[in-house]
C-alpha cells in the first residue's frame, strides 16, 4: 500500500516549501496531527486516503525536523487505518507485555537512583518509554525477528542535568549491570542526521532481564521530542521555579494547538519563525537525485560526499557529477536545491585528492578504506 512516486514529488515538494518558510510546514503539521484525530468520522476510503498520505509525507517531514514524538504519533494513528487487522493483533499482544516491562522498570527505579546517587548524580527523572506501534511493527518485519529479541519494547528513561552526568550516569550503570556488546550507542558525540542525541544502552538487569535505557539532559529530551519546537513548547510552559525542571509530558505536544492558535495572530510569530528557519538550517543543505529523492548533506559537501550518501559503490567508482545538468567538478560546493547525477566507472578507485575537499565523516571513511585496500593489492603484486 504505497505510491512512489507521488511520495516523492510531494516530499519534494514540503522539503523545498521547508527551506524557504518553515512556518507553513508547521502550520500543515499542526492541522494533519488535529485531522488525524477526528479521522474517525470519515468514511473508510477517506479514512485510508488520508492515512496513507500522513504514513508517506507528513510523518517523514516530522521525522526529518527531529519531531520524534510527532512522528511516531502520526504513525500510530495512519497505521490503525491503513492495517487495521495488524493492528489490532499487535495491539493484542502487546497489552501484558507492556504491563510487564512497565512494572520491572518500575521496581528497577530504586536501584538505577540509588546507582547514580552513590556518584552524586541526581536524576531530574526516571520513568519508562514504550515503543510506538508501528515502529514495533516494522522492526517485527525483519527476518527471524520476534518479541523476545525487542530489547526497547519498553525503555528506561534517565533525564540528568547535563552531559557530563550522562556519560557519569552511564559509566556508573555499567559498573553495577554488564552491558549487551554492540548495544551501547552515542548518540550525542554522534546525533543521527536529523539531530537526534542520547546515550542508549542495553543491559542485564536484575532478575537477568534485558533491558534498554536512554540517558539525556532535559533540553536534548525536549529535542528529540519536539524538535525545531522544543524551545518553543517548552518556554510556553508556566512553572513558578526557573531554576527548576518542568516535569516532562511529551504526549501533550502542547505546542500543536499553540500552533493552530498562533496562526490567527501571524505578527507575533514572525520573529520566532524567522529563528527557528536559522537554527533548522544552520549547517545543512537539501539536495536531490535524478530520481528526485532528498538526500541530506552538511553545508559545503561536494559530489564526492552526495555519492558516498548513495552508495559505497558509487562513491569509490565516482569519476564525475552533473550539477543541474552541467558538468561540475567534484569539488564543487553543492547548494540546496541543487539536482546532483554522479557519472561512475566500474573498478575505478577514489584518490587520495578527495580528502582535501569531502566534508562528511561518512565519505573520508569510506575513501580511506577503498585505498588501504587498494594499497594492500598493489603490495600483494609486488
Amino acid at each position: 500500500m504505497n505510491r512512489p512516486k507521488e511520495k516523492t514529488e510531494n516530499l519534494i515538494k514540503l522539503f523545498l516549501v521547508t527551506a524557504r518558510d518553515i512556518k507553513t510546514v508547521l502550520i500543515k503539521l499542526a492541522d494533519r496531527y488535529h485531522d488525524m484525530r477526528a479521522l474517525g468520522a470519515l468514511a473508510e476510503k477517506d479514512q485510508k486516503k488520508i492515512a496513507l498520505e500522513t504514513m508517506e509525507i507528513y510523518a517523514p517531514i516530522a521525522h526529518r525536523l527531529g519531531m520524534g514524538e510527532l512522528k511516531g504519533q502520526l504513525e500510530d494513528m495512519a497505521f490503525k487505518y491503513l492495517y487495521p487487522e495488524e493492528y489490532r493483533r499487535l495491539e493484542s499482544e502487546l497489552a501484558e507485555r507492556y504491563k510487564t516491562r512497565k512494572d520491572y522498570i518500575k521496581k528497577l527505579e530504586p536501584a538505577l537512583r540509588e546507582v547514580l546517587e552513590k556518584e552524586n548524580i541526581i536524576p531530574l527523572e526516571i520513568n519508562a518509554r514504550a515503543k510506538h506501534f508501528y515502529s514495533l511493527y516494522k522492526k517485527l518485519q525483519r527476518p527471524r525477528m520476534n518479541f523476545d529479541e525487542i530489547y526497547d519494547l519498553v525503555a528506561a528513561r534517565i533525564i540528568v542535568k547535563d552531559i557530563n552526568d550522562c556519560y557519569l550516569a552511564l559509566g556508573a550503570i555499567h559498573q553495577v549491570w554488564k552491558p549487551m556488546p554492540g548495544l551501547i550507542k552515542d548518540y550525542i558525540a554522534m546525533p543521527k542526521p536529523n539531530g537526534y542525541r542520547s546515550l542508549h544502552t542495553s543491559i542485564f538487569g536484575p532478575e537477568g532481564k534485558i533491558i534498554e535505557i536512554q540517558i539525556r539532559t532535559l533540553e536534548i529530551h525536549a529535542q528529540a521530542e519536539n524538535g525545531i519546537a522544543a524551545h518553543w513548547a517548552y518556554k510556553e510552559r508556566n512553572y513558578k521555579d526557573k531554576n527548576r525542571y518542568p516535569k516532562i509530558d511529551a504526549k501533550e505536544l502542547a505546542w500543536i494547538e499553540q500552533l493552530r492558535e498562533w496562526q490567527k495572530a501571524p505578527k507575533g510569530s514572525d520573529e520566532f519563525f524567522e529563528s527557528l528557519k536559522i537554527d533548522l538550517f544552520n549547517g545543512r543543505i537539501f539536495v536531490l537525485t535524478p530520481q528526485g529523492d532528498v538526500i541530506d548533506l552538511p553545508e559545503d559537501a561536494t559530489p564526492v560526499d552526495f555519492a558516498y550518501q548513495i552508495h559505497t559503490t558509487i562513491g569509490n567508482e565516482c569519476t564525475g557529477a552533473k550539477i543541474n545538468g552541467k558538468i561540475a567538478a567534484l569539488d564543487t560546493r553543492l547548494k540546496s536545491g541543487d539536482f546532483i547525477e554522479i557519472l561512475t566507472q566500474k573498478g575505478k578507485k577514489p584518490s587520495l585528492d578527495w580528502l582535501n575537499f569531502a566534508k562528511t565523516s561518512l565519505a573520508k571513511e569510506r575513501i580511506k578504506g577503498a585505498l588501504k585496500e587498494k594499497n594492500k593489492k598493489l603490495i600483494s603484486r609486488l
